[in-house]
């Protein structure tokens, strides 16, 4: 059960985020609009909503998500693999002081981005990506067991980050997509396979009782609903531009 959210406004910087969706660059104004409907959607489903001010120094800071990990036990702070990204972290660092008693850190030649963890239960999926490499997983890993959780990790071929296809509901529930479809580690969940045009909708976030969707994505809306979840769909377009989805804006615990 969630009960707090950290979310981070974006920049007017925004414009020159990392990307390679080639979908034109997001309109700050609009972003913004996206941004406070999102933090409306983490309140609706029961969280109080602790929003960071903007830091122009970081056009990609929006995407919160990348900069720690939230357990029961602790809180990780991540080292984010692109290195404009790198300084990030330290904002979030002092704001997680507040809440967590055990913060731990990943430190070089680790690197490890939030976006490339999973969790599912108490185990951690963790993808070795362009953005996290195999030192920063293994760092988290012995992190991990120290608080008496477990993680393991996947390599990834095409996605950019492991949620970028990959999206645990809870109740052996999985969505999965792209790469991961046919992966014998994850056959054990009832997955619930994306076709492949609504792929970006895999990232998908629990909140509670609720899903958040991304406007824009029937068949995974349908996929949801059989599995007996309430929805709620969040028009997040302008993040789409920066490779960016629902889980990415958000720290949740």
């Amino acid at each position: 059960m969630f009960t707090e959210a950290i979310v981070r406004q974006p920049c007017k910087n925004i414009i020159n985020g990392i990307t390679s969706a080639n979908l034109g660059v997001p309109d700050y104004n609009k972003a913004m609009a996206q941004h406070k409907q999102y933090v409306n959607a983490l309140i609706k489903c029961g969280l109080d909503v602790i929003i960071l001010k903007p830091d122009e120094e970081y056009p990609d800071s929006a995407f919160i998500e990348d900069t720690a990990l939230l357990t029961p036990n602790c809180a990780v702070i991540m080292r984010p693999g692109a290195k404009s990204r790198k300084g990030e972290t330290e904002a979030v660092s002092e704001v997680l002081k507040t809440y967590f008693s055990n913060i731990e850190e990943i430190k070089s030649p680790g690197t490890i981005e939030g976006g490339d963890i999973m969790m599912a239960g108490s185990h951690y999926y963790i993808g070795l990506s362009g953005r996290t490499n195999e030192n920063g997983a293994l760092q988290l890993i012995k992190i991990l067991n120290n608080y008496g959780l477990t993680g393991s990790t996947i390599k990834l071929n095409n996605m950019l980050h492991l949620k970028t296809g990959l999206a645990y509901l809870e109740n052996n529930n999985l969505l999965t997509a792209g790469e991961f479809i046919n992966n014998r580690v994850f056959l054990k969940y009832n997955r619930l396979i994306i076709p492949e045009e609504e792929n970006y909708a895999a990232n998908c976030i629990l909140v509670n009782d609720t899903v958040l969707v991304p406007d824009g994505y029937p068949a995974v809306k349908t996929l949801i609903k059989t599995a007996a979840y309430k929805i709620l769909t969040v028009d997040i377009s302008e993040f789409k531009k920066l490779d960016g989805g629902l889980s990415c804006l958000s720290l949740r615990f």
